[in-house]
């Protein structure tokens, strides 16, 4: 039975739960047995909304029955508050149900329990520290029964479902959490269904009047949105009968997009709602794989696809196992999306991994592949540092590439060849010289697309590429890189320091070799250290030096050079600042700065050739960022192809304080139109403003925020 959570949000007495629970599972014995026991636990006890307790574990047995037919799952979401806020134990549950039922039941208890130890080094306004920490205490409360996920979503569900109960406060920062550790595991978990709807909750809570809006817009429009929709679901009936498919064996609804997907595309792509095209979308369901291509077909051959939408994930699935193909079409001036799949895709992308319980027998009774979460490493990281590093994976695209004996692979998407290389093995990913994509040499950072074969040329040593963790995708590559890297950042630290000491004192040649060495590693990051091994210096030089040179030495001030978003520090005039271009270093990443003249020219701390530079002891200044804040934008321009224009762009970008991080550019065949990708950053959150500046010297097609939402 279809699921109403309006009903469910709305249930406030225990028969009512009841009632509603046997519409999704029959109500055996066993399960009345622990419905008759759960009522009794939580006797007196009360939520905060006023109704008795025991209506949220009901509720939340109902939301899991929706997704599994498991009756142990079913029987430990009830059971699921029992030993937190009753005084019964594990072993009391174990003696009286089974063994299933109670590792379930620990799994969730034990992630209780771990959320209420205290750390006494954690702010508590530290709200995605907070978050963190509850992201890996719930992957590791699961590590044993995955099950365990399942029933603490749909707690969270209801939850969100009966938010309204709570303090303003409370409201924002359940919802806060729930986006940054609920919606990644439920998409990771193919559960598309919780995530939509935790998604659209969340945006209910924290962004009240930009729902506010998309929500009368909807209702505003419904009608008319409803009758065009309609119209081009018969044309749709009358094009595939045409093409020979019997309607009736196959099901079409439209569906309009959740009010917060919504919402990202305009913030993306800096539009109002009445600018988005494709508010809503077609879905057909088929009975077998093939169908699927004989509709996709039909489709195509009577409407203009955009081809750069489509996606066919029935070939090549994504790793949480969702199957569709995603087209969209153009008709009369509006553009359609089109999700095509079968029955039995559609139920795993609804149920997600809870499909594999649905039923005792059957195509979805199999076992999960759970080779993801077995892979995550908990050791020698601290809860951000995990955080950060597992939910770029859990919550980005996946893509299917192969090696040229035809095994395949999964990578997020973006991933490079040289992520490519440390997923065959770690030993190959650090010798890696070349890449070959489809036959042809591409540069190992060359991003990979679904379907890609690459091979991998590797030398007969390990290569340090220190600069590239910050360009690479996959936690397996960022951590090998690190591995490789920490010895030699510790040894660029400690010469770096040491030829910043000695270009402040240059005319005492080395001086630095006469002073204890053991802390020169600091130098580079703290400029109060420097300061002091400065003044330590002096004073010991005044012992030894005569009236001149003393007085040379001590009247060596450190002077402040901010060029940008660079300060520099130096007793030499600096004129200017230059970035080489060698390495390309971004807002944030480590940096060295080498004098060249009256010039400080910056890299990338772990740049190659900055470390050639800085083992021939070059001469080098302290520098750092300037912590403002910097926001990233991507836009698609369309320019004349005709000899200076890109430079022009660029020399105006950078007037505005602009910084490129990347172009990808192109001519269309037969044309004198230059079409260019580029990645900025700019000290401006307002994408309109940003927009407008770009706007007066070239033509926009496409300008949105490169920030991840989920990025918080």
């Amino acid at each position: 039975m279809k699921l109403n959570l309006k009903k469910i949000q709305d249930i406030k007495t225990i028969s009512e739960a009841i009632e509603e629970l046997e519409q999704q599972i029959p109500l055996s014995k066993s399960i009345k047995d622990v419905i008759e026991f759960s009522i009794s636990a939580h006797e007196g006890q009360f939520r905060k909304s006023g109704e008795p307790y025991i209506v949220h574990p009901i509720l939340v047995a109902t939301l899991t029955a929706y997704f599994t037919k498991d009756e142990n799952i079913v029987i430990a979401a009830l059971l699921h508050d029992i030993i937190e806020d009753t005084s019964y134990n594990l072993s009391f549950i174990k003696n009286k149900w089974n063994t299933e039922v109670a590792n379930i039941v620990n799994g969730l208890t034990k992630f209780v329990q771990i959320k209420k130890e205290k750390d006494s080094n954690i702010e508590k306004n530290d709200l995605l520290l907070n978050s963190a920490l509850t992201f890996r205490k719930m992957i590791i409360a699961s590590i044993d029964d995955i099950r365990v996920l399942v029933v603490k979503l749909c707690d969270r569900l209801h939850n969100m479902l009966t938010l309204e109960a709570l303090p303003t406060n409370k409201q924002i920062k359940i919802s806060k959490e729930t986006l940054i550790v609920y919606v990644p595991i439920a998409h990771r978990l193919g559960i598309s269904s919780i995530k939509n709807e935790l998604e659209d909750l969340v945006f209910k809570y924290l962004y009240q009047k930009e729902y506010m809006s998309i929500d009368f817009f909807m209702k505003q429009y419904q009608n008319q949105l409803k009758i065009t929709f309609n119209k081009f679901i018969n044309e749709i009936k009358h094009i595939l009968e045409k093409n020979g498919i019997n309607i009736d064996d196959i099901e079409i609804s439209s569906r309009i997009k959740h009010y917060y997907s919504i919402y990202l595309k305009m913030q993306r792509k800096g539009i109002s709602i009445d600018e988005v095209l494709d508010l809503q979308a077609i879905r057909i369901l088929v009975k077998n794989d093939l169908d699927c291509y004989k509709i996709l077909g039909a489709i195509h051959l009577e409407y203009n696809p955009l081809v750069s939408r489509f996606k066919d994930y029935i070939s090549i699935p994504k790793e949480n196992g969702y199957q569709t193909i995603h087209t969209t079409v153009f008709n009369n001036s509006k553009i359609y999306e089109i999700q095509i799949r079968t029955f039995n895709m559609h139920k795993i992308a609804t149920y997600g991994i809870a499909a594999h319980w649905m039923y005792k027998d059957g195509i979805l009774n199999k076992s999960p592949d759970l080779t993801w979460l077995k892979s995550l490493e908990f050791k020698n990281k601290n809860a951000k540092e995990f955080y950060n590093d597992t939910k770029e994976e859990l919550f980005s695209e996946d893509i299917v590439v192969y090696s040229p004996n035809g095994d395949t692979f999964t990578l997020p998407k973006d991933s490079t060849a040289y992520d490519f290389a440390f997923c065959i093995h770690s030993d190959i990913g650090y010798k890696a010289i070349n890449c070959f994509i489809n036959k042809k040499q591409n540069p190992l950072l060359t991003k990979l697309n679904s379907g890609d074969i690459i091979s991998i040329e590797t030398s007969s040593t390990k290569i340090h590429r220190c600069s590239w963790i910050n360009i690479v995708k996959t936690r397996k590559a960022k951590k090998h890189i690190n591995i490789l890297c920490t010895n030699r950042k510790k040894e660029i630290n400690e010469i770096t320091g040491k030829n910043i000491v000695n270009t402040i004192f240059v005319k005492y040649n080395n001086i630095i070799n006469k002073f204890p060495q053991k802390d020169l590693y600091k130098i580079p990051s703290s400029l109060q250290y420097m300061k002091n091994i400065k003044k330590q210096l002096e004073k010991s030089m005044k012992k030894t030096q005569n009236i001149i040179q003393r007085f040379s030495v001590i009247n060596r001030s450190i002077k402040k050079y901010k060029f940008d978003n660079i300060l520099v520090y130096s007793n030499f005039n600096i004129s200017n600042m230059t970035f080489d271009h060698c390495c390309n270093p971004k807002f944030g990443d480590e940096i060295v700065a080498f004098k060249e003249m009256n010039i400080a020219k910056i890299h990338h701390k772990m740049c190659d050739k900055a470390y050639s530079k800085i083992k021939k002891n070059h001469q080098m200044l302290f520098c750092q960022w300037i912590k403002d804040i910097l926001y990233s934008y991507k836009m698609v321009i369309s320019i004349p192809s005709t000899k200076g224009q890109l430079a022009k762009l660029l020399s105006y970008m950078s007037k505005y304080h602009i910084y490129i991080l990347s172009i990808n550019y192109g001519r269309q065949k037969d044309s004198y139109i230059q079409y260019c990708d580029i990645e900025f950053e700019i000290n401006n959150s307002n994408i309109n403003e940003v927009k407008k500046i770009i706007e007066k010297k070239v033509k926009i097609i496409e300008f949105f925020y490169k920030k991840d939402a989920y990025n918080n």
